[in-house]
């Protein structure tokens, strides 16, 4: 078995599996930081050499920070030339009036020093509030720290058709865009995928196995109620609710056990490997706090589908009923359901 990698941009190589940090930021139990540092080694050595994380996700930095110092003094530099980090510039919603170039630099100059390095792989701009000006212009202000070599490549997070595209149009070089893409939620189909292809630019995708929803443990289980054990249950149950509620997500979790067992694969294998499949995706990030379940995710990388497996996948998908909209649209609404549940000032920068 080896891990797939894909050229996100010209002399630029990731595996089409990035190690998610989000978990490691709080909201799903207690970490214990040395394992984590130690375990993210098993990653590396499997060849998941692409690890996404973000100014805002609490002490994450700092650890793959100091994983990286570690491994580059055990291993040397010629060792770790395939690892890359993917960080995100996420200024709070609160001070978006005020992000200016003095601010951009402070963020960027932090993640220098956290991650331990002299220059970002890549870093994918957010902006939470489109009423609020400037997107455009401080997209740009990261292109000029990429012109001074504080960056090497820029993307984007959670950017709808519209507003990537106007990136795009003023001469960001945006190489990707980080989305929610999964079975359950297809929005970056009604829209950015097309954008993607025109543009050639790439997805990198999280919430690919929704949380953890898409695994035989929901398989034939009843519908969970509130309070949910964490945050990932919180997010991803509404985007249940809204694909067609849960007795359509048991008709697909069957179906995708079904194929797994003809591949001697776990559904989620199946889940994950759907959408790498899909037009214009680079990568699924796989969200974990340890590598206990590295060799299972892994497994996405030892089978395809073929056509009776999509065929029956789209049986059941042809009779979802959303979510509906351009790329995160429904999260940007703070009074709607999905709006309602995110932290939007976390930078504290």
């Amino acid at each position: 078995m080896t891990v797939e990698t894909i050229e996100l941009a010209p002399g630029y190589r990731i595996s089409r599996m990035l190690r998610g940090g989000w978990q490691l930021a709080g909201g799903h139990g207690a970490i214990e930081t040395e394992r984590a540092i130690a375990d993210m080694a098993a990653f590396v050595d499997q060849g998941v050499t692409t690890f996404d994380c973000a100014d805002i996700y609490t002490g994450v930095e700092e650890m793959i920070g100091l994983f990286r110092e570690r491994m580059l003094a055990e291993r040397g530099s010629d060792a770790m030339k395939a690892f890359k980090v993917h960080t995100k510039f996420v200024p709070d919603w609160d001070a978006l009036p005020r992000v200016d170039r003095a601010y951009v630099r402070d963020v960027i100059d932090r993640s220098l020093r956290r991650l331990r390095t002299e220059r970002l792989d890549l870093v994918q701009f957010h902006w939470w509030n489109y009423d609020v000006p400037r997107v455009v212009e401080t997209a740009l202000i990261l292109k000029d720290l990429q012109d001074e070599g504080k960056i090497h490549e820029i993307g984007g997070t959670n950017f709808d058709t519209s507003h990537t595209r106007a990136m795009l149009d003023a001469g960001v070089p945006l190489v990707s865009m980080q989305v929610q893409y999964s079975l359950l939620d297809q929005r970056p189909e009604n829209g950015l995928v097309a954008l993607c292809q025109e543009r050639g630019m790439k997805l990198l995708c999280y919430g690919t196995v929704a949380g953890g929803f898409l695994s035989e443990r929901w398989l034939g289980a009843p519908e969970p109620q509130e309070p949910y054990a964490n945050r990932s249950l919180v997010k991803y149950k509404l985007i249940i609710d809204d694909f067609g509620g849960w007795s359509l997500f048991q008709e697909l979790l069957a179906t995708l056990k079904e194929i797994g067992r003809k591949h001697r694969v776990s559904l989620t294998s199946v889940a994950t490997r759907w959408v790498l499949d899909r037009p214009a995706v680079a990568g699924a990030i796989v969200g974990a706090r340890y590598a206990e379940h590295l060799a299972d995710n892994l497994d996405v990388f030892r089978f395809t589908l073929d056509g009776e497996d999509r065929a029956a996948i789209e049986g059941v998908l042809a009779r979802k009923t959303g979510p509906e909209g351009d790329t995160y649209t429904l999260e940007r609404d703070r009074e709607g359901r999905h709006g309602r549940i995110m932290h939007y000032n976390l930078s504290k920068a």
